[in-house]
């Protein structure tokens, strides 16, 4: 459906042609970005000439299924003003903001966690369905530049007089921090054994809505304050994980904006890394390797001389994973031999910090296998895959199941299909017991490579296998 503007609507009609779509393609990724969210949408060329000369505004999602569809084209965030449709239905621009003032800092970071709750109600993916496919890796361009020149406030201490919020001012103790820092650590756990979409895992934003929104709204001291920041920041990066692994890019996009934002205010210089860290392997994973570099890059270059040799070695390894994706075989090698030899100078009674403890030798060996699977080299894949699955643990189970369709890609490369199809078998065996987009993604990818040999026995029982997975909801 729609409704009738007055005259044409110009500001659509210059962007389209800046951008360089026609009526047809525009209305052809507009119905393709719907059909990611579970939209059967059927606009065409016509539909499109009337939002343009006409002024009709189509409803629902669909005013920011456009500005997404243009923005991808474009390469950056297109809001609604910028194409004509800003009085439709709204769904604000929250939490891609990096304020400078702290106080502002507070609002942006409650207001996304309010907005994800109101999504989560609205059923049929709520607001987040509205942003499908608006992820712009554009968007952390200022967040990154912002933390790098001032990578810690100068005060953080906050005193809510009588009247400024609803009932009693809330002053907050270290024994609320760590409330929140229990939480994020049970998370984590649930996370890496039972992937993103897990139902206990998706409490987080729902513990940040009703536990860490009231703290940070409330009156604490510069030290607890810091406490309280760095806290809500770990339970923000995991919220942006989680939607992450689950396929919703715009929603983790937003949550690790504000996420940088918190470690900040912080003052916690390692786990602001650690966010940006996070940010490079997303915008890796959707396929821009050359920000993925930067955004790793700028965790390594405040952090050197305050991490830890294990943090270190973690960031230098994402750094690897982004420099594979482009290509660039001899940036990734040196990555992997300075993560390797960070790692080598880590010791049991180093100060790690605890959301670090997921990273061991198994984990690098991991993830160099996938740089060199990128960088189409399977005689490494196979020797680091080796190690990684050497000892599988039920508390890593999704990175086991991700283990196994590297292998298998590697076995398959090999030219050795009967171990591919044994280890897509096991990968599928183990995706289906996790809820991870990402992983059955790695699944379907595997799939793809073995259709030149779709009639041979062993893949068409392995097609069978991963038949439920396949067609089991978003």
């Amino acid at each position: 459906m729609s409704r009738e503007q007055r005259g044409p609507n110009e500001k659509l009609g210059a962007v389209l042609a800046l951008a360089g779509i026609s009526n047809a393609g525009l209305a052809r990724r507009v119905n393709d970005l719907g059909a990611q969210r579970g939209l059967t949408l059927r606009y065409d060329k016509t539909s499109v000439a009337r939002w343009v000369s006409k002024g009709m505004v189509p409803q629902g999602a669909a005013p920011h299924l456009i500005a997404a569809a243009i923005g991808q084209k474009l390469g950056r965030p297109v809001p609604l003003h910028e194409i004509g449709l800003a009085d439709a239905d709204p769904a604000p621009e929250v939490g891609l903001a990096f304020p400078r003032d702290v106080g502002q800092a507070v609002r942006s970071a409650t207001e996304l966690y309010r907005l994800d709750l109101a999504g989560r109600r609205a059923g049929s993916g709520g607001i987040w369905q509205s942003l499908a496919g608006s992820f712009a890796v554009s968007a952390y361009a200022t967040p990154a530049s912002r933390w790098l020149i001032t990578p810690a406030d100068s005060s953080v201490a906050r005193d809510v007089g009588p009247g400024e919020g609803s009932g009693a001012p809330l002053k907050v103790g270290h024994s609320d921090v760590q409330k929140l820092r229990e939480a994020a650590e049970d998370a984590r756990r649930w996370d890496s054994k039972y992937g993103g979409g897990d139902w206990r895992s998706s409490m987080v934003p729902e513990c940040l809505r009703v536990e860490a929104a009231p703290l940070l709204l409330g009156s604490y001291s510069d030290e607890v304050g810091r406490a309280l920041f760095g806290a809500s920041a770990e339970l923000t990066r995991l919220a942006g994980w989680m939607a992450f692994d689950t396929g919703q890019q715009e929603a983790a996009q937003r949550y690790y904006i504000q996420a940088l934002r918190l470690a900040r205010a912080a003052a916690d210089v390692p786990l602001g890394g650690y966010v940006l860290a996070s940010m490079s392997l997303q915008a890796t994973y959707r396929g821009f390797g050359d920000e993925g570099v930067d955004l790793a890059q700028a965790a390594l270059e405040r952090n050197r001389g305050l991490a830890t040799a294990r943090t270190m070695s973690f960031f230098r390894l994402v750094e690897a994973r982004a420099h594979a994706r482009a290509g660039d075989a001899q940036a990734a090698g040196g990555a992997l031999k300075a993560a390797e030899s960070w790692l080598e100078r880590a010791r049991p009674g180093d100060n790690d910090p605890s959301w670090l403890g997921f990273y061991s030798y198994d984990r690098f060996c991991a993830d160099a296998a996938e740089c060199y699977r990128d960088l189409k080299a399977p005689r490494q894949v196979r020797r680091f895959t080796e190690q990684a699955l050497s000892k599988p643990t039920e508390e890593f189970v999704r990175s086991h199941g991700l283990r196994l369709v590297v292998s298998a890609v590697a076995e398959l490369e090999s030219g050795n299909l009967d171990a591919a199809c044994e280890q897509g078998v096991r990968a599928v065996e183990v995706a289906g017991r996790i809820s991870s987009a990402r992983t059955t993604e790695y699944v379907k990818d595997l799939l793809h490579r073995l259709e030149p040999y779709g009639d041979e026995p062993r893949v068409v029982e392995l097609r069978e296998r991963a038949r439920p997975l396949l067609m089991a909801p978003a």
